[in-house]
């Protein structure tokens, strides 16, 4: 029995997915550039970066070369230790973080980030200095701009177990 219109189309989908995942370098996901604070600058002045730019994180560098990353998740892991905003952000980042090139595979990212629980993880350059971030919404857009209609037109509430196509009808 052949496979139907749908498992054909589904396993093309997944080819695609994965090739472009295994092939494609970290510079095709357009990292943002990051938001870097020295590791003297306070937690404060670091949380209000955050804010101004709206990003998950920020990365820490001493000179040029990254030192750390701190996250939300750093900060919100300390704030029930009453954490002092007035501390420097080495007393709550995550020193020495995992990193990539602009040349390795984005599924190079992926597994580093998947196996260490991260949501950003640093790009950096030959020198060690900072040049971009990424983070789990960048790899999401990514997968979903390989087949962009057959994800865009999902209704905003699909019914459970009615069968949809790609149309999203």
């Amino acid at each position: 029995m052949g496979m139907s219109e749908f498992e054909d189309a589904y396993e093309d989908d997944e080819q695609q997915v994965r090739g472009a995942i295994l092939t494609q370098p970290v510079r095709g996901l357009e990292p943002a550039e990051p938001v870097c604070v020295q590791a003297t600058t306070t937690l404060r002045e670091a949380v209000e970066a955050m804010n101004r730019v709206k990003a998950g994180c920020v990365l820490v560098t001493g000179g040029e070369r990254l030192v750390g990353i701190l996250t939300e998740r750093d900060i919100l892991r300390h704030v029930v230790g009453k954490l002092d905003l007035d501390e420097p952000v080495t007393s709550v980042m995550t020193k020495n973080p995992e990193t990539v090139g602009m040349e390795h595979g984005i599924a190079y990212a992926l597994n580093k980030m998947h196996v260490g629980g991260y949501r950003h993880i640093p790009i950096i350059d030959a020198g060690g200095r900072p040049v971009g971030i990424i983070s789990v919404r960048d790899i999401v857009g990514f997968i979903v701009s390989l087949f962009p209609s057959a994800v865009l037109n999902v209704p905003p509430e699909p019914e459970l177990g009615i069968p949809r196509t790609e149309g999203g009808a």
